[in-house]
């Protein structure tokens, strides 16, 4: 396996007296009959006896029990710490191991550590991120078009999210607080929200897949496989429907942001705004295609009506975001 990194770690004891340091040092290194991977000399830096030390490998002989030596033979000569110094950089194992020998966490497991279960969420984060650009760019049917347009819009959501609550979080907008607080919340939800609209719309497009596929020898047969596919076109079309919908409800709490938040994340949020209008308009395309494709022109055209009044509310929030971004930042876009 690796080696563990070198920690360089100074003590530094309340007396001025070299001799003690360097009996000290002598009893703690290796070299001299002390602990395994642990190198050491005594010094006189400032006027304070200081005992300077390489941990070679922290793993075999913990920092604790290190400092602890030090500490007892000090005391064999009346003097103690005064303080202690890392020169560099440490493992987060070797402060965790100190801790828990100091504090006596004889149950402590190491997935305890708050910041260790977020590098481990946020690792997993990015490896499902990786994990769906892979499958998008793969010889498959799914996830397509649609699932990405739901992912699109996840983003926008994210980032219209990051934008309140820098905004949230400024005393100069404490008057507008309350709203970018909801506004956090409300983003919070359309993300979840879309990161489950991702599957669910590869999931429809494989039911109608799977309609196609259906036998069509006999007439049975073929009025069963007719009605499978006509079910199934419906699911394929209302789920990005209701992407499109999230994704206009979305731009406006972008153009919002935008207005209101804070000008240093102005950009933010319109590029929040503009993944939001990506979103809706590769949604769209989804919705146009199977609308074609039903029997039903009736429940077809309720939706492609729907759709006209989700992209009239999109331009509009994209015509906000514009004058935002001319009269609170000067730009021209």
């Amino acid at each position: 396996g690796a080696r563990a990194p070198l920690i360089a770690y100074n003590v530094y004891l309340t007396t001025d007296d070299l001799s003690i340091a360097r009996r000290i040092a002598r009893a703690v290194r290796h070299s001299s009959g002390g602990l395994r991977y642990v190198k050491a000399l005594g010094m006189l830096v400032e006027g304070r006896a200081q005992v300077s030390m390489n941990l070679t490998d922290h793993t075999k002989t913990p920092l604790a029990r290190t400092q602890e030596l030090i500490r007892r033979e000090a005391a064999r000569y009346g003097v103690a710490i005064h303080h202690a110094e890392l020169v560099g950089l440490i493992p987060q194992r070797a402060l965790v191991d100190a801790a828990q020998w100091y504090l006596q966490l004889d149950q402590f497991e190491p997935d305890q550590v708050l910041e260790t279960r977020l590098y481990a969420a946020m690792e997993q984060a990015r490896g499902e991120e990786g994990s769906f650009l892979e499958e998008l760019a793969a010889g498959t049917p799914t996830p397509g078009g649609g699932s990405a347009a739901a992912h699109a819009g996840a983003v926008a959501a994210a980032l219209v999210g990051m934008v309140a609550r820098l905004t949230a979080s400024k005393k100069k907008y404490a008057q507008v607080r309350p709203r970018m607080e909801e506004i956090a919340r409300q983003a919070d939800e359309l993300r979840g929200w879309f990161q489950q609209a991702v599957q669910r719309d590869a999931e429809a497009f494989q039911k109608v897949m799977a309609a196609y596929r259906l036998p069509k020898e006999g007439e049975e047969a073929k009025s069963r496989r007719k009605q499978a596919i006509e079910q199934a076109t419906h699911l394929a079309a209302q789920v990005p429907l209701e992407v499109a919908g999230r994704a206009a409800e979305t731009l406006e709490l972008a153009a919002e942001c935008a207005e209101a938040g804070n000008v240093n994340a102005i950009t933010d949020a319109a590029a929040g705004g503009v993944m939001a209008a990506a979103a809706l308009r590769a949604s769209g395309l989804n919705v146009r295609i199977n609308a074609g494709g039903v029997s039903d022109q009736q429940a077809a055209a309720a939706w492609l009506s729907e759709l006209e009044i989700l992209e009239a509310r999109a331009h509009a929030a994209e015509e906000r975001i514009q004058a935002a971004l001319k009269g609170r930042a000067g730009l021209e876009v």
